[in-house]
């Protein structure tokens, strides 16, 4: 993406012998006599460097702001220098965290069948902020969540069977609950997909307290 009116510098735009062999080479042969020694580098332009890093990020995949911080950060790039390429990046919408809250909401939910409530603790642990989370996860319809959360049920039932009433139901809503999905809403789905088989479920909510406690997947 091009960067407008302002763009950040390039190595055609630093000064002559700034180049990477210091724009001149050794001139002491070698023990053989047919080689030459360049001079070191010069120390890249710190800006130039971040700039290099975010692109390499971001060909791979989307970023969020405080990714990229992230890895600036453990490249060694000064925090006056990262803002200064980061807030570029955002400018020329490069970076938007919004924009990224929005399509990780849509691909997690569809792949892995995430609810709300891990949805925006995924988004918070990228460092995208409450507000841009909340907007992300009100896209996601309720109607269509819970019809995700009877698909995740009706893809695991079969494999609970043989187990005892109980063991189905816990297994089957903490799969939900770590997915995201309150325990009313995991018991509900599941109590109804057991009674489609002829079998009343009854398990008291406090027993279903202890569900969530593992990550969603």
């Amino acid at each position: 993406m091009a960067f407008g009116t302002r763009p950040f510098p390039s190595r055609s735009d630093l000064p002559a012998g700034s180049g990477r062999d210091g724009g001149r080479t050794g001139g002491r042969a070698g023990s053989r006599g047919d080689t030459e020694r360049r001079a070191p580098a010069p120390p890249a332009d710190p800006v130039d460097a971040a700039r290099q890093i975010c692109l390499n990020q971001l060909e791979h995949a989307p970023r969020t702001r405080a990714e990229l911080g992230a890895v600036l950060r453990r490249k060694g790039i000064e925090d006056d220098v990262a803002e200064q390429v980061l807030s570029r990046f955002a400018e020329v919408g490069m970076i938007d965290d919004a924009l990224f809250a929005q399509m990780w909401v849509t691909s997690r939910h569809r792949g892995k069948g995430l609810a709300r409530r891990a949805l925006s603790q995924e988004l918070r642990r990228k460092g995208v902020d409450d507000d841009a989370v909340a907007e992300a996860v009100a896209t996601l319809d309720p109607e269509v969540e819970l019809a995700t959360a009877r698909a995740l049920v009706d893809r695991r039932l079969r494999t609970t069977t043989g187990l005892t009433t109980d063991a189905r139901v816990r297994r089957l809503a903490g799969m939900l609950a770590r997915k995201g999905y309150p325990a009313g809403v995991a018991f509900r789905v599941v109590k109804e997909a057991l009674a489609a088989e002829g079998v009343e479920a009854e398990l008291a909510f406090d027993e279903l307290s202890g569900l969530d406690d593992e990550p969603a997947g």
